[in-house]
């Protein structure tokens, strides 16, 4: 819609407010905000004053410590490109948030802190120094715009007379053309104007707002200061509609830090919330804590290694003084899948009974289904859920017992942990006794899954490809007294991407959380802190 030239020069000066005025000897358009909206309407709108007077943007709270809005805000030269790199601002930038009024006192005035560009569009997560209250963050819609469809577009840039208005105001645009990442959209008698750049174009639907786009750039015909010759009222928005994950992934990169580390107990892994290993959904987290509370951790969509989880969900709440959870009797846990399509998980629990959860979700666990209550079972210092046999599904499991014997129970759903079942892959001896973290991964691209053990000594291995014939050689990835001693709870996944080889997470004694990504024979090839 703009060409190449027309679109850089627009771009020049679109967010500068220190140009010496204009006269506008006729107008054929208003500007985008041409009516105020009610006291009230529209809260979530931010204005940003970016390098105290330097330039002016709008913008849209997500979250209660997050906005999104134009990454070309707060480019060196817009005109050149529309990216920022990460980190804090170059500018110092204040956001005015719940105040549709620029002269009232109402709403909150924070400093931004902090930017997450998103790659290929002009769009920028922007961290507040601390949580909006009194306004109700923006939903971000789910589905994307059509041609024809209406959209409401608001911002506190330039009206058609006013050069640095005081009031938000909202107008009517009709979507033109849905690309890959933008929106064309175009106004009647309206246009989006300089200081519009970076609010927020909105659905209403049911009585609700969604919001899909951000603005981003703009022929700006009728606005202040354009040439009255320019009557084109088309504007370019960058689409939000397909982001829903990222928007998550960025503003709970946040709170994940912040969980007590050191109390995590157990991990087990899994497609929980979704997602498969064709897919691009990758593996959640379950972690069990010292007060017996349960998390899930949904796994992100990006191959991300620094921030692999999105969204967190209680999935049992935690001991109280008056009453125990049933998880502070849970023992050794591990994700399993049942051949249903949806994974679940494995219990052992402390007086020997053993569980299988045929599903897990965000909502909790369901399916429960008793597969052994025996007091030999109190005896299983270690188990985890592997794809051990030429079943594809992970519901094989391995476990070590307290006098080193190792067995493989295959095909939960079917046979159970039935002793008629089941294969003695080692003997008692005095070596498995010394196992004290197991996990099941792909780390060697055998046909069936991999062993890793981290010993009592700090001594790492694995087992390539496990099955019921037993173990076929060993890989050092740690020699012994190495500082895998600290290695407290160890997990296997595919938390970084749905591929071979798989990644490694770590909770460590010093209460620090670490992923190794693509674990291979070939080593650990670094690694990642998630936490401290």
């Amino acid at each position: 819609m703009h060409n190449r030239r027309a679109r850089a020069g627009w771009l020049a000066g679109i967010l500068t407010t220190t140009l010496a005025a204009g006269v506008l000897t006729s107008a054929t358009a208003h500007a985008v905000a041409n009516a105020s909206v009610a006291s009230g309407d529209y809260a979530f709108t931010a204005k940003l004053d970016i390098g105290d007077g330097k330039r002016s943007c709008s913008g849209a709270l997500v979250d209660k410590q997050w906005l999104l809005t134009a990454a070309s805000c707060f480019a060196a030269d817009p005109a050149k490109a529309s990216q920022v790199a990460e980190g804090k601002p170059a500018w110092p930038t204040t956001a005015t948030v719940g105040r549709t009024d620029l002269t009232g006192s109402d709403g909150s005035e924070v400093q931004v802190e902090e930017l997450v560009p998103y790659q290929g569009r002009d769009l920028v997560m922007a961290k507040l120094a601390k949580p909006v209250t009194g306004v109700t963050p923006v939903t971000i819609g789910a589905t994307a715009p059509v041609a024809g469809e209406q959209l409401k577009v608001a911002g506190f840039g330039r009206t058609t007379t006013a050069w640095v208005p005081t009031k938000l105001r909202a107008s009517s645009f009709t979507v033109g053309t849905v690309q890959d990442g933008t929106l064309g959209i175009t106004g009647k008698n309206t246009a989006v104007c300089k200081g519009d750049t970076g609010g927020p174009a909105l659905r209403e639907a049911g009585g609700r707002l969604e919001l899909v786009g951000i603005n981003s750039t703009s022929w700006q015909g009728g606005c202040f200061g354009t040439d009255p010759a320019e009557t084109r009222t088309d504007a370019v928005d960058a689409r939000v509609d397909d982001l829903n994950d990222w928007v998550s992934k960025v503003r709970y990169r946040g709170v994940f830090p912040n969980a007590p580390w050191g109390k995590a107990t157990h991990f087990a892994s899994g497609y929980f919330t979704g997602g498969s290993a064709g897919g691009t959904r990758h593996m959640d987290l379950i972690v069990r804590w010292t007060d017996a509370e349960m998390t899930l951790y949904q796994g992100g969509d990006d191959k991300d290694a620094k921030h692999p989880f999105v969204a967190e969900y209680r999935l049992a709440a935690p001991n109280t003084p008056k009453k125990k959870s049933t998880w502070d009797y849970a023992r050794q846990i591990t994700g399993a899948s049942f051949g249903d399509g949806s994974d679940g998980l494995v219990v052992r629990w402390v007086d020997g009974e053993v569980t299988q959860y045929t599903h897990v979700d965000k909502n909790g666990f369901h399916g429960e289904k008793m597969l052994a209550k025996s007091a030999d079972w109190t005896k299983a210092t270690q188990i985890t859920a592997g794809r051990y046999t030429a079943n594809a599904q992970r519901d094989d499991l391995l476990v070590v017992w307290n006098d080193g014997r190792v067995t493989l129970h295959p095909d939960l759903d079917s046979n159970g942990v039935k002793p008629a079942a089941q294969k003695v892959l080692a003997k008692a001896n005095s070596t498995w006794p010394h196992a004290t973290q197991i996990t099941s991964g792909e780390f060697t691209g055998k046909k069936t899954a991999d062993l890793l053990v981290r010993w009592s000594d700090g001594e790492a291995t694995i087992y390539p490809g496990v099955d019921t014939a037993g173990f076929h050689g060993e890989v050092q990835l740690r020699p012994a007294k190495s500082p895998w001693t600290g290695a407290t709870v160890v997990g296997a996944g595919a938390f970084v991407a749905n591929e071979r080889p798989n990644d490694v997470i770590v909770r460590w004694a010093d209460q620090s959380l670490g992923i190794y990504p693509g674990v291979d024979a070939q080593g650990t090839h670094g690694e990642i802190k998630l936490v401290g």
